[in-house]
């Protein structure tokens, strides 16, 4: 795989827009998976599931402050070089997509020059169940991905996850559903989030197309995407809650892997701590240190330990706040040794290796 280790200069003139004047600087970017399926996108991702307000039940509408905020993340988003955008049919009850459609229908170009992704398989209280649940029928995914273009006024989603596993799941179905929608033009790439490997090879068996994605949370603090591989054969493994060879698998198929939740909601970065917590304060001050040392921010850090991992991991950053966006700028360009991105895992397991 080493043309996942090739680096691309990305210029104004290929890359994007930012509000109709041009980036202060080029970004590089590395060689992902998801390179290697004509898709060209940005290692970071800019996750709008806080997009459309507080409110997430359907019965609010969006406000123009909304659409305001919306673009004000969208604009930090594109000015540190990120051309991939995450969404899902559930985020704000739909309110997160159509914020990002007003946002769409203002920058007339801008939908040429990003990447849109969308989710859509959890499906909450509704006319037919006064509870949440999942659901990866036919009919419901096609009903979903309307939905989904409608809100962000576009004709062609560029990649559709399936949210998290359906219990119920008919692979014959799904099958079914992402080939009328990949005849229609409606999706381009199919892909997956929270699932193991072995679900991962029973659904492509099923599958025309390759899955390209699998988003599962990942960060320092969310670990055991790490610990899975060392504890083998240990008694830690029965808390480990990422299923073992699900790395490998999406690393020999070319999968991309997205991580959810890659900066542990502030965690490390300034979110008030439980004093109890000994490893998280140990940690964040480690964190700190390293950001000084490389004259960075503690925010690059973490997505830079994530980045470090062979496997090129795509961190989904999730925050609203432009000035948080901006502190992840240097992600890419921050350097950790073997012995640096060990020594913080250590720090966040709070207890040896093995």
């Amino acid at each position: 795989m080493a043309h996942l280790l090739q680096r691309v200069k990305l210029s104004y003139d290929s890359y994007l827009l930012c509000n109709g004047h041009a980036m202060k600087e080029d970004f590089l970017l590395t060689k992902i998976p998801l390179n290697t399926r004509d898709l060209e996108a940005s290692q970071l991702v800019y996750g709008c599931m806080g997009l459309g307000g507080a409110d997430w039940s359907n019965r609010t509408e969006y406000t123009a402050e909304d659409v305001k905020e919306a673009h004000a993340a969208v604009e930090a988003a594109l000015a540190i070089g990120i051309n991939m955008f995450d969404h899902a049919n559930i985020y704000k009850s739909g309110k997160a997509e159509q914020v990002f459609g007003e946002v769409l229908k203002e920058r007339k170009h801008l939908r040429d020059q990003i990447i849109l992704q969308s989710k859509c398989g959890i499906r909450f209280a509704d006319e037919l169940a006064p509870f949440t649940r999942f659901d990866y029928s036919k009919d419901y995914i096609l009903d979903c991905v309307d939905g989904i273009l409608s809100r962000l006024g576009i004709e062609t989603l560029d990649i559709l996850l399936l949210h998290r596993p359906d219990i119920l799941m008919e692979p014959e179905e799904v099958a079914e559903a992402f080939d009328h929608l990949l005849s229609e033009g409606k999706v381009r790439h199919f892909g997956v989030s929270n699932m193991s490997a072995s679900q991962m090879d029973f659904l492509q068996s099923y599958l025309d197309m390759p899955i390209v994605v699998n988003q599962m949370e990942m960060s320092l603090y969310r670990h055991s995407f790490a610990d899975s591989v060392v504890n083998i054969n240990q008694d830690t493994s029965l808390r480990d809650y990422f299923p073992e060879g699900t790395i490998e698998y999406c690393r020999t198929e070319d999968i991309q892997l997205q991580a959810w939740g890659p900066l542990a909601q502030g965690l490390y970065t300034g979110r008030p701590i439980d004093k109890e917590n000994h490893a998280v304060h140990v940690t964040a001050a480690k964190i700190a240190d390293y950001a000084e040392q490389k004259n960075t921010t503690p925010e690059a850090i973490l997505l830079a330990w994530l980045m470090r991992h062979p496997a090129h991991i795509q961190p989904v950053i999730g925050t609203r706040n432009p000035a948080r966006i901006e502190a992840c700028r240097d992600a890419e360009k921050v350097s950790l040794t073997r012995e640096e991105w060990y020594d913080l895992l250590i720090s966040a397991r709070g207890n040896a290796m093995p």
